[in-house]
């Protein structure tokens, strides 16, 4: 509802969705650029992924490395992974968060808020 009962001004909303869409594009980049970590096993195995996800460096502490049990490795692997994708989650909604409600709350299609 417009205040008055007036019409909305389409040019002032379409400024404010393009607004809107740039602050979401540079969101979405600075979330690519940054970098968050996720461990596992007191720090033996170290994740990073990027803000987005993608899984950008892995560090092996060598104490991890026992030839006769590689499926604990994997598991610390898969867990510093988790971790670090779980930071990178927390990350996008604090960066994206504030740009979906000023969508309508309504989220995001393909963003996990």
């Amino acid at each position: 509802m417009i205040p008055g009962g007036g019409q909305p001004n389409m040019q002032q909303l379409l400024q404010q969705a393009q607004k809107m869409q740039q602050d979401l594009a540079r969101a979405q980049e600075e979330l690519a650029a940054t970098e968050v970590d996720g461990q596992a096993g007191g720090g033996l195995v170290k994740a990073t992924v990027n803000g987005s996800g993608e899984l950008r460096g892995l560090v092996i502490d060598p104490k991890a490395v026992d030839p006769e049990d590689t499926e604990t490795l994997a598991d610390l692997v898969v867990a510093a992974v988790q971790a670090a994708n779980e930071n990178a989650q927390q990350l996008q909604q604090q960066k994206l968060g504030p740009l979906a409600q000023g969508l309508g709350g309504g989220g995001i299609p393909g963003l996990p808020f």
